[in-house]
C-alpha cells in the first residue's frame, strides 16, 4: 500500500466520494492541500473572494443539486469567516463539509500566528466536527464526515487539519464505512404510528398538510409522494419558507406560504384545522405565532427524521420519527391498501375559499412607480416559459415578496436563508447553484442593502464566466428593518436608510458585467426580458417604491387570527414583550 501525504489522502478521498467542485480560498495553513489539488484538475476549485462567500456558494450548490457542498479554507480568520455560512447550513439542514487548515499540532494552544480554536468555535454550529491529529486517521474521518453531513437530518461538518498532518505520510486505501455506535438515523417509520396517522387523516373533516424543507431534503421522490397523498386525500397544502416548491404553486390545493408573511387562507386554515399533518417542518416561531393560540382545536401528526424536533415546541398526538419520503410512501401505500376514498371536504374548502376571497397578497399600484410586488410578479411571468429557473434571495422584504409572488412548482428551485436569515446569502448561493446547474437560468432577487454583504463575489462570477442574474429591488432602505421600525418604534428610522449606495450599473461595468436600470412601470417588462436574454452576468437596478411594506403579516407575539392585511393597520407601538420577539 503506497504511502501518501495527508494532503494527497484528502484529495484522493474527495475523488473517491465523487466531489466535483470545491469552493475555497488559500492560505498558509492549507498550502499543502492546494498543492495536491494542483495535480487533480478533475476537481474544480472555485476561488472565492471571501470565505463566507465560499460557504454560501456551497449551500447553493448543495440545495440545488442534492450533493454535499465542499469548502476549503485556511486557519484562523479563514475558519472564522466561514462560521456564518456554517451556522446558516445548520439552521436550514444543508449538507456541507468544511475543511479548515490548522497550525501544526505542536503549536496548538500557543496563540500561534493565524491560530483559532476552530473545533471549539464550531462545536455548536455544526452537526459534527473533527480535529485530525494523524494522517493515518484522515481517510476514515473524511468518509465518515460526508456520511454524517448527508444522512439523517443533513447539516455541516467541519474537519480541522493541522499543517503537519497535511505534510506527514501514511498508507492509503479507500476505507469501508463503519457502522457508527451512536449515529444511526431512523429512516423507517414505526408501523403503528403510520397506521394511526392514516386513520386520523381518513377521519378528519378539516385536515391541512403543513410542509417544510425536510420534504425537499429527503429527495425528489418525497415531493412526488406528498403530491400523491394530497391528491388521494383532497386536503389543502401549505408550506414554510424553506419548503416552497415541494408542492406545486399552480395546484388548486395550494394555500400559499404560511407564517408571519404567509397568506390569510394558509394561516386561518392552520388555525381552524381539526388535523395538522406536519411533514418535515419544525413549528418555527415565525410559523406558530403566539403558541397558546396556535391551532388550538387540532390534533397533530409530526413526521421528522430529527427526533429532537418532535415535541420540542408544540406537543403532537402522533410522532413519526423517519425519513419524510419513507413515511409518506408508507402512508400512500396503506391509504390505498385500506381502500380509503377521497373524503368530502366541500365544507372545509368552502371556508378556505372565503379566506381566499380576502386576496391577502393584493396591493395598490402607484402610477408609474414600480411596486416591488409587481416587479416579482413580472419576473415570474417572464420566466414561466424557461425550461429551468432557479431563484435565490438575500434576506429582507424582497425575500418575502419573492416567496409570496413567485410560484414554484418543483423542489430545489428556491434557495433562501430561512432559520438564520443571513443577509449576504443569496448572491453567492446563486453562484453555487449556477456552478452545479450550468444550463439553468439562475436569478438572485436581492435588496440594495443585503446584496452589498458579499458583493465582492462579482469577481468570482467574472473569473468563472458564471451567467448569474442579479435582480435588485432598490428602495434605498434596509426595508425590513425600516418596516419594523414603523411598526414598533413610531417610524423612527434609526440607521435604516442607505445614504451612499453605489451606482450598480457602473459597478457592473467595472467587473465586466452588463448593468441595467429600471425606473418606471413602462420599463419593467422590457427590462426584465433584456436581463434574461443578455448573455453572461447581469445586474438590474430596479427602483421600487421606497416605503412599501410587506403584507400580510402577523406581528411578533400575535396569533394567526391577528393578521394585518393593510399597511394602514400598523399601530406604531407594540408592547415591550412583543418587541423582544421581533
Amino acid at each position: 500500500m503506497a504511502e501518501k501525504s495527508g494532503a494527497d489522502i484528502l484529495v484522493e478521498c474527495l475523488l473517491d466520494l465523487g466531489v466535483e467542485v470545491v469552493f475555497g480560498y488559500p492560505g498558509g495553513a492549507v498550502l499543502p492541500i492546494y498543492d495536491a489539488l494542483f495535480n487533480h484538475p478533475t476537481i474544480k476549485h472555485v476561488l472565492v473572494r471571501h470565505e463566507q462567500g465560499a460557504t454560501h456558494m456551497a449551500e447553493g450548490y448543495a440545495r440545488s443539486t442534492g450533493k454535499p457542498g465542499v469548502v476549503l479554507v485556511t486557519s484562523g480568520p479563514g475558519a472564522t469567516n466561514a462560521v456564518t455560512g456554517i451556522t446558516d447550513a445548520l439552521m436550514d439542514s444543508i449538507p456541507m463539509v468544511v475543511i479548515t487548515g490548522q497550525v501544526p499540532t505542536q503549536l496548538i494552544g500557543t496563540d500561534a500566528f493565524q491560530e483559532a480554536d476552530t473545533i471549539g468555535i464550531t462545536r455548536h454550529c455544526t452537526k459534527h466536527n473533527y480535529l485530525v491529529k494523524t494522517p493515518a486517521k484522515l481517510a476514515e474521518v473524511i468518509h465518515e464526515a460526508f456520511h454524517i453531513a448527508t444522512t439523517g437530518r443533513p447539516g455541516p461538518v467541519v474537519i480541522d487539519i493541522p499543517k503537519n498532518v497535511q505534510i506527514a505520510t501514511a498508507p492509503y486505501a479507500k476505507p469501508e464505512l463503519k457502522v457508527h455506535a451512536s449515529y444511526r438515523p431512523q429512516v423507517k417509520a414505526d408501523a403503528a404510528a403510520i397506521d394511526a396517522a392514516v386513520e386520523m387523516l381518513a377521519a378528519a373533516d378539516r385536515p391541512v398538510f403543513y410542509t417544510g424543507g425536510g420534504v425537499i431534503n429527503s429527495g425528489p421522490q418525497a415531493s412526488v409522494l406528498l403530491r400523491e397523498l394530497a391528491a388521494l386525500t383532497g386536503a389543502p397544502v401549505t408550506s414554510t419558507l424553506m419548503g416552497l416548491g415541494a408542492f406545486p404553486a399552480t395546484s388548486d390545493q395550494w394555500l400559499g406560504m404560511l407564517g408571519m408573511h404567509g397568506t390569510y387562507e394558509a394561516n386561518f386554515a392552520m388555525n381552524e384545522a381539526d388535523l395538522i399533518i406536519c411533514v418535515g417542518a419544525r413549528f418555527d416561531d415565525r410559523v406558530t405565532g403566539r403558541l397558546d393560540a396556535f391551532a388550538p382545536n387540532s390534533r397533530k401528526i409530526h413526521i421528522d427524521i430529527d427526533r429532537s424536533s418532535i415535541n420540542k415546541i408544540v406537543d403532537v398526538d402522533v410522532p413519526i420519527v423517519a425519513d419524510v419520503g419513507s413515511a409518506l410512501g408508507d402512508m400512500v401505500a396503506l391509504w390505498k391498501q385500506r381502500g380509503h376514498e377521497t373524503a368530502d371536504l366541500s365544507a372545509w374548502w368552502a371556508k378556505i375559499d372565503g379566506w381566499r376571497a380576502k386576496k391577502s397578497l393584493g396591493y395598490a399600484e402607484q402610477g408609474s412607480e414600480i411596486m416591488p410586488q409587481r416587479a416579482i410578479a413580472e419576473l415570474y411571468k417572464a420566466t414561466r416559459s424557461a425550461s429551468d429557473v432557479i431563484i435565490t434571495t438575500e434576506v429582507g422584504q424582497h425575500q418575502m415578496w419573492a416567496a409570496q409572488h413567485f410560484g414554484f412548482d418543483a423542489p430545489n428551485k428556491w434557495l433562501t436563508s430561512g432559520g438564520l436569515g443571513t443577509m449576504g446569502y443569496g448572491f453567492p448561493a446563486a453562484i453555487g447553484a449556477q456552478m452545479g446547474n450550468p444550463d439553468s437560468l439562475v436569478i438572485c432577487v436581492a435588496g440594495d442593502a443585503s446584496v452589498q454583504m458579499n458583493i465582492q463575489e462579482m469577481g468570482t462570477v467574472t473569473q468563472y464566466r458564471t451567467p448569474v442574474k442579479l435582480f435588485i429591488l432598490n428602495n434605498e432602505y434596509m426595508g425590513m428593518v425600516r418596516q419594523w421600525q414603523e411598526l414598533t418604534y413610531e417610524s423612527r428610522y434609526s440607521n435604516s436608510y442607505s445614504d451612499s449606495l453605489p451606482d450598480f450599473v457602473k459597478l457592473a461595468e467595472a467587473y465586466g458585467w452588463t448593468g441595467l436600470r429600471i425606473e418606471t412601470m413602462d420599463e419593467l417588462e422590457s427590462g426584465i426580458r433584456t436581463m434574461i436574454d443578455t448573455p453572461g452576468p447581469v445586474i438590474v437596478d430596479c427602483r421600487v417604491a421606497k416605503l412599501s411594506n410587506c403584507f400580510p403579516m402577523i406581528p411578533s407575539g400575535a396569533a394567526h387570527t391577528d393578521m394585518l392585511l393593510d399597511p394602514k393597520q400598523i399601530a406604531g407601538i407594540m408592547s415591550d414583550e412583543a418587541k423582544a420577539l421581533v
